[in-house]
């Protein structure tokens, strides 16, 4: 991989994310200028590659750990332990991004600063950095204090954050809720929720992405509770709500990464959404189906549209393996092959093999001992999705840290308080790391954790030398006349078409050698940058 050194400049993001012009039909403007807080946007490229500013590619491999879905208004675990310290932990053994379940109820909590419907669950005494007067046996904090204080230290070890809009109430089976609505939330509560949420971190690059709903899902036996993917506008139609949502997002902060799932059930050929979910009396299933969030099938046809801000799109698929449902893919002898003939190509993979959109793995886990998994199917199916998506550089998040996942355990066990050195050994090789084993941070500026390294540390080196061309290709571009061609080029020129610079040489600055200078020059520039 071409590693690039390039030193954080002032609207260094607008200049290079102009390349994504060429693509998409338009620039990916920035919610502010580059700094330690803004730095770290992330975007994707033409290959279906996620990249940082500079068009570096990166891998965002992260876990998973919830709570604040559930009513803990909290971490679940920090009924025991110290918040810092399982941070800490997650940092150091390498999860650069940390999904985190919500609630759309618990936005508009914190939104409207209403109090606490319960006391969170948070053992003072463990944690005295969360309590009101900072000592052991305080009172604790209003959960959004808590919260903030979790995004100050994630920022501080290197961890990213994408916010998961798990269900619309806040329930241990909110999950269970097919759609993003429900008769106490509405979907404008879930907009008015992720507008909120989009403003208040949208200076802040540690939030970097949001998962607008889990696992939508459904099937035609209450076809109102359906979610389904069509070029509708019904009102449980996701593709079209979740264009909608990311629509109110972007307009806020157009870097943010929009994860979108896939539903649950898709009309096979000759059928529509009309159909019944099964004819019993002869066995016709009507509908593929797949893991609740799996079915992308719909995407081939009537594909996510995000507009100008295409370049912000991820999907984010949810696969898991036999303990938690024995699905037909997991027939005697099953391989990673096998799975992918009958199942994974055709409800997600193509996207990826077609370059349609980068994918994240939004869930993926299991119990790997033998008590659970005594003849080693579910390990097998870990191992196979593991080594695909190290194969194929899909993005993932584990599911998940806590260990109170009834039908998956987690990272940790012993009341949050031992690792399960096992399980992170199948994990482990799936985590970013360089040659030399350091976990690789999605930061600029923050290595992650004890045992990595900064994303600038990762790139370092002197800056590729530019091809041997002719003299005028050389020399085109080079707008400041220092007789090199980089970014700071790129920045002179931006400011130049924005009307701020004055002082450029405008013979150099005519990339494209069309008479004029402009949008056009800064685009061809940037992609001369990104190219070499």
């Amino acid at each position: 991989m071409k590693r690039i050194n390039l030193k954080r400049i002032a609207a260094a993001v607008i200049a290079v994310s102009s390349v994504f012009a060429g693509v998409y039909g338009s620039t990916v403007p920035s919610a502010a200028e580059p700094d330690e807080y803004h730095d770290d946007w992330l975007h994707v490229n033409e290959n279906a590659e996620i990249v940082d500013m500079y068009g570096n590619p990166v891998w965002l491999t992260g876990c998973n750990w919830f709570g604040y879905n559930v009513g803990s208004q909290v971490f679940d675990g920090v009924w025991s332990r110290n918040m810092h310290e399982m941070l800490t932990e997650i940092a150091d053994h390498g999860f650069n991004l940390l999904r985190v379940p919500m609630s759309t109820q618990l936005l508009l909590q914190w939104k409207n600063n209403e109090p606490d419907p319960a006391t969170p669950k948070i053992n003072e005494w463990t944690n005295p950095e969360l309590t009101v007067e900072g000592v052991v046996g305080g009172k604790v904090k209003y959960s959004f204090d808590v919260w903030n204080q979790a995004v100050e230290w994630c920022r501080e070890l290197g961890i990213k954050i994408m916010i998961d809009i798990h269900s619309a109430e806040t329930a241990s089976s909110g999950h269970q809720v097919s759609l993003w609505y429900t008769d106490k939330y509405s979907t404008e509560d879930w907009y008015e929720a992720l507008e909120w949420l989009t403003d208040y971190y949208k200076d802040d690059d540690t939030l970097i992405a949001i998962d607008l709903k889990n696992e939508p899902h459904g099937k035609a036996d209450v076809p109102s509770q359906m979610a389904k993917w069509d070029d509708s506008e019904d009102p449980n139609n996701w593709k079209y709500a979740a264009e909608c949502a990311a629509e109110k997002v972007l307009a806020i902060n157009p870097n943010l990464l929009i994860m979108v799932e896939g539903i649950e059930v898709y009309p096979k050929e000759g059928y529509d959404w009309t159909a019944p979910a099964k004819d019993w009396t002869t066995n016709t299933e009507f509908y593929y189906g797949a893991w609740w969030g799996g079915n992308f099938r719909g995407a081939k046809e009537n594909p996510i549209d995000l507009g100008e801000h295409q370049s912000q799109l991820v999907y984010s698929p949810h696969d898991y393996g036999p303990l938690v449902y024995e699905q037909s893919w997991f027939h005697e002898g099953f391989t990673q092959e096998s799975i992918m003939e009958e199942y994974w190509y055709d409800n997600w993979f193509y996207l990826l093999e077609e370059k349609t959109a980068p994918l994240l793995m939004g869930e993926w886990g299991g119990f790997i001992d033998e008590q659970h998994d005594p003849d080693g199917a579910n390990t097998k199916w870990l191992t196979c999705l593991r080594d695909l998506m190290i194969e194929n550089r899909i993005h993932h998040t584990f599911w998940c840290f806590n260990e109170n996942s009834g039908d998956t355990g987690g990272l940790v066990y012993d009341n949050f308080g031992t690792w399960d050195e096992d399980k992170y050994a199948l994990v482990k090789p799936a985590l970013w790391q360089d040659e030399n084993g350091k976990f690789i941070s999605l930061d600029h500026k923050f290595a992650i954790g004890a045992n990595g390294i900064s994303l600038s540390d990762y790139y370092s080196g002197e800056q590729p030398t530019l091809p041997s061309e002719s003299i005028d290709t050389l020399i085109k571009g080079d707008v400041n006349n220092d007789k090199k061609v980089n970014i700071f080029d790129s920045v002179v020129l931006k400011r130049f078409v924005a009307g701020i610079e004055t002082d450029i040489d405008k013979n150099n600055a005519d990339f494209n050698s069309d008479g004029n200078i402009g949008i056009s020059d800064l685009i061809q520039l940037n992609k001369f940058l990104i190219k070499y």
